[in-house]
């Protein structure tokens, strides 16, 4: 069944982003290191762990506008639905990585704002391309973002087990996410597309280690 584009449509996805950027969210689940000890880390360890979660926290701001952006031009609704629920999942994830973060003494990029805009954007133009493309690219988003989180678990801290619990966890939503897409009609993107998500990752990456 199609579901039409609508203005009420335009207005739930532009209170996702102010949420998103604005507000404090909350997590359903329990968070993954609840019950976890935390350990002594170096300063050199906390400012390279923060760092890293930065990262993933921004990734995880980029996966919401994405979701939102392709549930507003999503022409099914078991799609729209799929992409709402995983980005209900990604908002969970948000509230993780930021935790640690301000736990570790850090704080989230500041340019989580252009981030936001340039990945709606981008969402909401695989969404109008086709449920088919749309759920190619969510599928390809997470495979990435699941290979993204694997190489920050190498870099923990053998003793940060807190946040090693964060992001196994994420990693694991991450991949039921491109399951379901595969599940529902993913198409598989051209290597061209694959390629330039992988650079615009690199960038997102290196500006927000730092910044």
């Amino acid at each position: 069944m199609s579901k039409p584009f609508t203005v009420d449509k335009l207005i739930t996805q532009f209170d996702v982003g102010l949420r998103t950027l604005l507000a404090q969210a909350h997590s359903a689940r329990p968070h993954p290191d609840a019950g976890t000890a935390d350990t002594s880390l170096t300063e050199s360890e906390k400012k390279h762990v923060r760092s890293l979660m930065r990262i993933n926290h921004t990734g995880e701001v980029c996966a919401q506008a994405l979701y939102s952006g392709q549930a507003l031009t999503a022409r099914n609704v078991a799609t729209s639905q799929a992409m709402q629920q995983a980005a209900q999942e990604e908002t969970e994830h948000l509230v993780w990585c930021e935790s640690r973060i301000h736990a570790l003494g850090g704080r989230t990029s500041l340019l989580n704002p252009l981030f936001y805009i340039g990945s709606f954007a981008i969402g909401a133009t695989a969404g109008a391309l086709g449920d088919k493309w749309s759920l190619g690219f969510l599928e390809e988003t997470e495979k990435q973002v699941g290979s993204h989180l694997a190489s920050h678990l190498k870099q923990l801290p053998a003793s940060d087990q807190k946040t090693k619990k964060i992001l196994e966890q994420m990693q694991a939503d991450e991949a039921k996410h491109a399951l379901d897409a595969k599940h529902l009609g993913a198409a598989n993107l051209p290597a061209p597309v694959k390629f330039l998500m992988k650079h615009m990752s690199k960038v997102m990456t290196a500006t927000t280690y730092h910044i």
